[in-house]
């Protein structure tokens, strides 16, 4: 379900230059799923290789799950924060994923990781995927991680032991429209197997950083 998207299109990132004028060189890797999917594993796996990665910390008004920490996994912010960025432009692109669930890609977070001659990567959801690629073009690979099927993603979902039953059917149902956007994507990879997922998803990811 998506109640709202905007895209703050702002030339820098755009055309791939600082304020300052001077080239960036910087990549984007974006990871999108439905959650459940495995994409937070592949991450962090790729984040582990020596591949010039470095996560890009999204902000959002939800709770912390598990054992989440501010500035690590999210920044959890408030509603009324969180509007007051959008009013300042602070967001390369946000949406409210669910009613009342607000992510956002932080302009900031970009900087900051350009900045230190790192590529940027993305775990997001599949809509909001979409949208960096549109903004980033050919700077940005696009890989969307497929479940091998409804009901095994309906397992992991419950096996995680993190949501009650009426969330994991909300999840469930924006897994089934996030999966027909899979096309959008420049690649689709499979997660029947994670090993075999990592070592796809990095290949990729190494021959788009190294070219």
């Amino acid at each position: 379900m998506y109640l709202k998207v905007i895209l703050l299109l702002f030339p820098s990132f755009i055309d791939g230059v600082k304020p300052c004028g001077k080239k960036m060189e910087g990549k984007l890797v974006i990871i999108s799923a439905p959650s459940g999917a495995g994409k937070t594993t592949i991450v962090n796996h790729l984040l582990r290789r020596n591949l010039g990665l470095e996560f890009s910390i999204s902000a959002t008004t939800r709770a912390p799950r598990g054992k989440e920490k501010n500035g690590k996994e999210y920044y959890f912010i408030s509603a009324e924060d969180f509007r007051e960025k959008i009013r300042n432009e602070e967001f390369a692109e946000w949406q409210e994923v669910y009613s009342g669930q607000f992510y956002g890609t932080l302009k900031s977070e970009i900087e900051r990781i350009w900045a230190g001659k790192k590529h940027v990567i993305f775990d997001v959801d599949a809509k909001g995927g979409i949208n960096l690629k549109a903004i980033f073009g050919n700077k940005a690979i696009s890989i969307f991680i497929m479940p091998p099927s409804v009901r095994e993603l309906e397992k992991r979902l419950l096996s995680r032991a993190t949501d009650d039953q009426s969330k994991i059917r909300i999840r469930i149902e924006k897994a089934v429209e996030e999966m027909k956007m899979a096309a959008d994507f420049d690649h689709i990879v499979i997660n029947d197997n994670l090993e075999m997922a990592q070592n796809e998803v990095y290949e990729m990811v190494k021959s788009f950083v190294n070219s």
